[in-house]
């Protein structure tokens, strides 16, 4: 199992498809790798997933603190030896501890459809071996109840050279579970692997070449969910303006302790409003003292342009500075606020403070 997700690390592309997903334990440590942008279980048995799917939802923290990392999870109750085109094309395929539980007719289907179907970059497969065997107290014949079998060492290699040679794959050998000290050559591993890798010509291959219009779709659909993503406008504007409001109340407090320490040489806020006072936190000093702001907006420009329609940011009257109260009033009205004459102020006090403390 670990050995997948390190496997994971040097990647060939962004989608992955664990076949026979049971738990979802593979899916749940596969999710944080931020490489992913699909990430799909499929499995038989529908009520296992059902009764695990929803420890793959994002939690509080995904919703607070969103990146530009796009994911989305899918799992599906199907058979691995039925085609599904949602499952073409990916890039890596896992199918962990499955192919045993398969008889052999439905072995050649598994391959032809893996393999000849989906046409995967990468697929790993790995499956008892039955040599090491002997290390295992209490196992007499299989390890499980339902496995129609567990293939030597010589028997998984004899299944994946011909899988390779059929629809031009490449392989390579290894496993987890170490044999007792002196042991491991003559029996191997535990678990023995197989990484299959996509060769680049494919002609000579009996690739199951199907029309666009006999596509199947033949699994069921249980669960979707799309994590929150700074690369979705409405996400990414709603973190901004939570930002701005942040940096701008920052920017407002630390002009406010420095004219009360008499730090700040500026003329203080006259009231302009007889309900109150307004402070102007002009926005290249917001951007330029917020890494958070410039990060997310990317530009000045494009600052000013995100900000313009959001009816919790007031901007003055030339789009140039974020109004805020000079004090803690709910009930204030920046629009009547009378800008122009408070900013002559506060753009002389604010440009010498810099750096919001995030």
């Amino acid at each position: 199992m670990n050995y997948v997700a390190l496997a994971f690390l040097n990647p060939f592309g962004f989608t992955v498809v664990d076949l026979g997903c049971g738990e979802c334990t593979l899916l749940k440590m596969l999710k944080f790798h931020h490489e992913i942008e699909l990430l799909v279980g499929v499995d038989v048995n529908g009520a296992k997933v059902k009764k695990r799917m929803h420890g793959l939802a994002p939690i509080s923290t995904d919703y607070l603190e969103p990146s530009y990392d796009q994911l989305c999870v899918e799992l599906y109750q199907g058979s691995v030896t039925q085609k599904d085109a949602r499952l073409k094309g990916f890039d890596l395929v896992t199918s962990i501890e499955l192919i045993e539980h398969l008889t052999p007719a439905d072995v050649e289907l598994f391959s032809e459809v893996v393999f000849g179907y989906m046409t995967p970059k990468m697929v790993i497969i790995s499956t008892p071996n039955s040599e090491f065997n002997i290390f295992m107290p209490g196992v007499s014949c299989y390890r499980h109840s339902d496995h129609k079998f567990e293939w030597t060492r010589a028997e998984f290699r004899s299944w994946a050279v011909k899988v390779c040679l059929d629809y031009g794959y490449e392989v390579e050998f290894t496993g987890v579970g170490k044999a007792p000290q002196g042991q491991q050559e003559a029996v191997g591993f535990c678990t023995q692997i197989g990484v299959f890798y996509q060769l680049g010509g494919r002609d000579c291959c009996k690739t199951l070449l199907v029309n666009d219009a006999e596509d199947l779709f033949s699994y069921t659909l249980l669960y979707r969910v799309n994590y929150p993503s700074l690369c979705d406008n409405n996400i990414l504007r709603r973190v901004l303006v939570s930002e701005v409001l942040y940096g701008a109340e920052k920017l407002k407090n630390r002009w406010m302790e420095e004219q009360a320490g008499g730090i700040c040489d500026a003329v203080a806020l006259d009231p302009v409003h007889h309900a109150g006072e307004i402070v102007a936190v002009p926005l290249d000093v917001l951007w330029s003292c917020c890494p958070k702001v410039s990060v997310l907006s990317g530009s000045l420009g494009n600052l000013k342009h995100l900000l313009m329609d959001e009816p919790n940011i007031k901007l003055s009257q030339d789009s140039s500075a974020v109004l805020v109260n000079h004090w803690e009033q709910d009930d204030y009205n920046l629009d009547d606020s009378g800008y122009p004459e408070a900013s002559l102020h506060s753009h002389r006090c604010f440009r010498g403070i810099c750096q919001c403390d995030y």
